[in-house]
């Protein structure tokens, strides 16, 4: 499902390829994310600190060559099936609310994967409740969490389980974000260990 902005339903984004059809955009942001995981997976041991300066450089790197506004906060305003995200207007602020409430207080190692669950679930659930990006922010938020999980020693999350059927639960998870309910999330999150 697309977002909803004020212009249109299914907007094809401007894009610097000039591709109009929405399968080859997929195809093309698709191969954005795939060059970013390896790249930062292979980049693991010179990640020293998990900030917004990192989360914008995943979107920057898989996006730069499809989109202009790889990297930066949208200037739109988005829906997803009724549910609105922050205002563009409130972003810069949000996001560094973010990064002093969930992202400086990140411990540099857990011993435990439900330590790791407990903050990374409630990390990926504002991150998304955000929406700070015009596109791509599930995909950034997912191999954030994964990056965080590997440099920590553990293995990356199982996300293809969160099928189709699934999808609805994932969602309810997210929007209880807002509300500074993380436990569903939470909860979500443990049925994702590999």
């Amino acid at each position: 499902m697309k977002y909803y902005t004020p212009k249109s339903e299914d907007e094809i984004l401007p894009n610097k390829l000039g591709i109009t059809d929405p399968r080859k955009i997929a195809e093309e942001e698709y191969r954005g994310f795939l060059r970013v995981e390896i790249k930062f997976k292979s980049e693991l041991d010179d990640i020293s600190k998990f900030n917004w300066e990192l989360i914008s450089s995943i979107h920057k790197t898989a996006f730069e060559h499809l989109y202009e506004f790889a990297g930066q906060l949208r200037q739109v305003n988005i829906s997803k099936g009724g549910f609105m995200f922050p205002a563009a207007k409130f972003l810069p602020s949000a996001v560094e609310e973010f990064e002093k409430e969930f992202l400086n207080p990140l411990p540099d190692s857990f011993e435990e994967y439900e330590q790791l669950i407990n903050h990374v679930a409630t990390l990926h659930a504002e991150l998304l409740f955000i929406h700070q990006f015009r596109e791509g922010n599930g995909r950034t938020a997912r191999l954030f969490a994964d990056l965080i999980a590997l440099k920590c020693g553990f293995d990356r999350f199982n996300f293809e389980k969160i099928t189709e059927k699934s999808m609805p639960k994932y969602i309810t998870a997210l929007q209880a974000a807002a509300d500074k309910n993380y436990e569903p999330m939470i909860r979500l999150s443990m049925s994702l260990k590999k």
